[in-house]
């Protein structure tokens, strides 16, 4: 798996597709599965990850009327902050007035359900699925019964849905992290044929997928592949020092306009965002990940120097 995030809704869809298939599903993460991708891995009977692999919070993510992006989790802290401070002075602070403005009961409560909403989710995969075979403590050799695993993914859905701890929505869970948190994942970097196996797999989907590919179903016998029309975003020269393009999210169509520094780093222009150093750009309306690698080698091409 491999995925920046995306619907609770969709990852729950695809799972129970899953579960009407097969008995035992391992899932294997080479890269990054944030967000809701990380509820999905958590129904999983095994979790395959290397040291490099990476999941993300669950805490779930709602968009204002203006557009912006921010935690359910946040937002309701935030609130009952406020609350608390009333209850405890009698009166309201004046500043918080325009943002409670903008605040409905009924927004509030979406908020409660979405953040409520991942951690069923992953409360439920893990007692049913995950821990369908842990019968024995490892330490004490004792039986486990049905409270106890009920229980331990309780509390690994909350540890994962805690804004709070983790800050930020982006922020990278590791194989250390989540052992941690009691959860038994397998490092398949310690199988040496396996890890091998499995990164050259890795970079071919990679090599793949960021090609002028966006489809690609394959089985046993067969590959299908369906190919992007869409050209590639032309940069536009400001002095010969800067490239500036109009990139089109292919998720929500959003277009972001980007600034690409030729040669030296330049003063960031009005209403463009910078080209990122790692060449993945997050939609700033849907928090897509965007790869701008092919991108970044063609503007090099044309301009003979680097992007920086």
């Amino acid at each position: 798996m491999e995925t920046p995030g995306g619907s609770g809704e969709i990852a729950e869809d695809i799972v129970n597709l899953m579960r009407e298939k097969f008995e035992e599903i391992a899932i294997i993460i080479p890269g990054t599965a944030k967000s809701a991708g990380t509820i999905l891995v958590m129904a999983a009977d095994e979790i395959l990850m290397e040291p490099a692999s990476t999941l993300g919070p669950i805490d779930a993510q709602i968009m204002s009327p203006q557009g912006k992006v921010f935690s359910a989790d946040a937002l309701l802290k935030g609130f009952q902050k406020i609350k608390s401070e009333v209850e405890g002075t009698g009166k309201l602070n004046q500043a918080y007035i325009p943002m409670l403005q903008g605040i409905s009961p009924g927004e509030l409560e979406s908020a409660e359900n979405a953040k409520n909403f991942a951690i069923e989710l992953v409360k439920k995969w893990l007692a049913d699925y995950k821990f369908k075979s842990w019968d024995k403590h490892s330490t004490s050799g004792k039986d486990v019964i049905e409270e106890e695993k009920i229980k331990r993914a309780e509390e690994i859905a909350s540890q994962l849905s805690n804004h709070s701890h983790w800050l930020t929505h982006g922020r990278s869970i590791t194989i250390k992290d989540l052992r941690e948190m009691r959860l038994k994942v397998t490092d398949y970097s310690e199988n040496k044929e396996l890890h091998e196996s499995l990164n050259r797999y890795y970079t071919l989907l990679q090599m793949t997928f960021h090609s002028n590919i966006y489809k690609l179903i394959e089985t046993e016998k067969s590959q299908i592949y369906r190919f992007a029309n869409q050209p590639a975003p032309i940069p536009r020269n400001r002095g010969g020092r800067i490239a500036e393009v109009d990139l089109k999210c292919h998720k929500c169509s959003f277009v972001v306009k980007i600034q690409a520094n030729i040669g030296k780093k330049q003063p960031l222009q009005k209403g463009l965002i910078e080209f990122p150093q790692n060449n993945q750009l997050k939609c700033p309306s849907c928090q897509t990940i965007i790869e701008l690698s092919d991108l970044r080698r063609q503007i090099e091409a044309q301009a003979r120097q680097k992007v920086v």
